[in-house]
């Protein structure tokens, strides 16, 4: 009996891979569980495991070979792998005098530090070394598909009219010449534009986001939130919270805590549509948006309902760390069924996200600013921070958006109705 070796959901936003390298060759017996092949995507490398014990069949595809999820990797033989391991072993290679044969989980030293297989097709496309991307995100600082990317992200050159000093005013020089990088526009022919292709993390996240667009019917409703007594509770307990639980009291953990109360009186903003049938969960799987040099990425808080608040902030840092270092787990960026994204750490004062597929809903946060406003009939300064629900409209009517929103908007403004559950 033979069991397959499948490319597994590699995330909500990503949909292939590429083959990096083989960590264990044709004929070998493993077990069930125990790492097979690598794989590297826009945003992580992962290890495949095992689906059942046997012996391993020759791989259906290459190293270095790009292959979309559910595609067969290999193929273990499920009745060999029952035999037991003093079955008389195949021919094996003669064994050096210096020692025992390497695992085949090992890496040659002259290429520990090698690039994988895709970030060197993607090096010599661009005419790029691995030198010039420096250290790498992957194991044994390889660098990966992913550095290079965000490489060609960060380095790309700026249209010639964003840095181009204007001409003297008398005798004018000859007009320069357009680097080698900067293709002109085979429609217009100007030398002042710029085609560069898009690389394939962006269109992965354009593919995602119009997806949405096209699927659900997306609305957008705002409040306001005065950040007052949430600033005072982090002034009042940040060293006792820290001393105690080893970790830094945020605004993320309580907006996050509102969040699952107001699912609980609001379950269809917690809900997802799939096909004619609506589905209500009982649990909160916490999405939290994350930035990092490959993209954005969405690690989840699996059952955050049952988190305090030392834990949800314990595990948003654990995560954020590893979405930039690209070291999330396949689990850890699947399931979610509500999402939040922060756009005030990057200084944004309003925006209206975009909802994260297949979810109904999404919270954005906002910068934090002082701004007058009315208060029992007088112009005070307070501390005041946007927020916005995107909702699909399909699922959600606006009178449960709005009241969902208002209510997170309560509890921030007075977390002591989180501790109290009112």
């Amino acid at each position: 009996m033979s069991v397959e070796i499948k490319v597994p959901v590699l995330g909500e936003s990503v949909t292939s891979a590429t083959v990096t390298r083989w960590l264990k060759q044709p004929g070998e017996k493993i077990t069930a569980d125990e790492p097979v092949v690598e794989l590297e995507t826009d945003k992580i490398s992962v290890e495949v495991p095992a689906s059942a014990s046997g012996i391993l069949g020759a791989p259906k595809v290459a190293d270095g070979q790009d292959v979309p999820v559910g595609t067969v990797l290999a193929e273990i033989d499920t009745g060999a792998g029952a035999q037991p391991s003093s079955a008389t072993p195949g021919p094996q290679a003669p064994r050096e005098a210096s020692g025992p044969l390497p695992r085949p989980t090992e890496i040659p030293a002259a290429q520990q530090h090698a690039p994988m297989p895709a970030a060197a097709r993607l090096l010599e496309e661009n005419g790029l070394q691995s030198a010039d991307i420096g250290q790498g995100s992957g194991l044994d600082g390889r660098v990966t598909k992913g550095d290079v990317l965000a490489f060609l992200e960060r380095e790309r050159p700026l249209p010639e009219t964003t840095h181009r000093a204007a001409p003297p005013a008398v005798q004018p020089g000859p007009k320069p010449t357009p680097t080698p990088q900067a293709k002109p526009s085979s429609t217009t022919g100007d030398a002042r534009e710029q085609r560069v292709p898009m690389t394939r993390l962006r269109q992965t996240i354009a593919s995602r986001l119009k997806e949405a667009q096209n699927t659900a019917a997306i609305l957008t409703t705002f409040n306001e939130v005065d950040m007052s007594a949430a600033k005072a509770l982090r002034a009042d307990y940040r060293e006792l919270f820290e001393k105690k639980y080893g970790v830094k009291l945020g605004f993320m953990s309580i907006f996050a805590r509102a969040v699952i109360e107001a699912l609980r009186e609001f379950p269809a903003i917690n809900a997802e549509i799939d096909g004619n049938d609506v589905i209500y969960r009982s649990f909160v799987n916490l999405g939290i948006a994350v930035g990092s040099s490959r993209g954005l990425v969405v690690p989840v808080l699996h059952d955050a309902d049952q988190m305090n608040f030392a834990e949800l902030e314990r595990r948003i840092g654990d995560y954020g760390q590893r979405a930039r270092d690209g070291s999330l787990k396949l689990n850890e960026l699947s399931g979610g069924t509500f999402s939040i994204t922060n756009g005030g750490v990057f200084g944004s004062l309003l925006s209206t996200p975009i909802l994260n597929a297949p979810q109904s809903a999404i919270l954005g946060m906002h910068t934090i600013q002082d701004r007058p406003i009315a208060l029992n009939g007088q112009v005070v300064i307070r501390p005041m921070m946007y927020i916005a629900l995107s909702y699909d409209h399909r699922l959600i009517d606006g009178r449960e958006a709005v009241s969902f929103l208002v209510r997170i908007k309560q509890y921030v403004e007075d977390p002591r109705r989180l501790l109290l559950e009112v």
